[in-house]
């Protein structure tokens, strides 16, 4: 699939460079030189009499390495957040008889999300009801069959 906008040269190596720098950061490898990286850092501590600079360089080093991960996770889980929502809205999409309203629900506010998870809320109410959560797709199927329900019950 081809970008729709064509991204800056930095932007490329930005993306390209994170992708990469995420990759080695949760490999193995990168786990074993960082258990290194501390043993060395306490064996040297009886070397340097345990001295305020040894002390500064791992609490330099880790605040740094923190810094960065910090924005290197939330960029990984923004882009896996975004394609999981993608995955989710084609299913929903290419289902006949699920309710559209969800396409893109992650683009809806806070107060939004929660009148959804109401009107969710009482589809599942309404088929608990009548004993079978799987039976409905809509908030108006799920009503217009228990007002069905309701009507053929009075009449008979």
């Amino acid at each position: 699939m081809a970008r729709s906008r064509k991204s800056s040269p930095l932007a490329h190596f930005l993306e390209t460079f994170s992708v990469r720098v995420t990759e080695w950061a949760g490999s193995s490898l990168a786990f074993g030189i960082a258990v290194i990286v501390v043993l060395v850092w306490g064996i040297t501590g009886p070397v340097f009499h345990f001295s305020n600079t040894w002390q500064l360089v791992i609490n330099t080093g880790t605040t740094i390495v923190t810094f960065l991960m910090v924005f290197l996770i939330q960029r990984a889980q923004n882009k896996d957040s975004r394609a999981a929502q993608l995955k989710l809205n084609e299913i929903v999409a290419a289902m006949e008889g699920a309710s559209n309203r969800l396409i893109n629900v992650e683009d809806l506010s806070e107060e939004e999300i929660l009148v959804l998870r109401r009107h969710y809320a009482e589809i599942a109410k309404i088929c608990r009801n009548r004993g079978n959560l799987l039976e409905s797709h809509s908030i108006e199927e799920a009503r217009e069959r228990d007002e069905r329900k309701a009507k053929k019950r009075k009449t008979a």
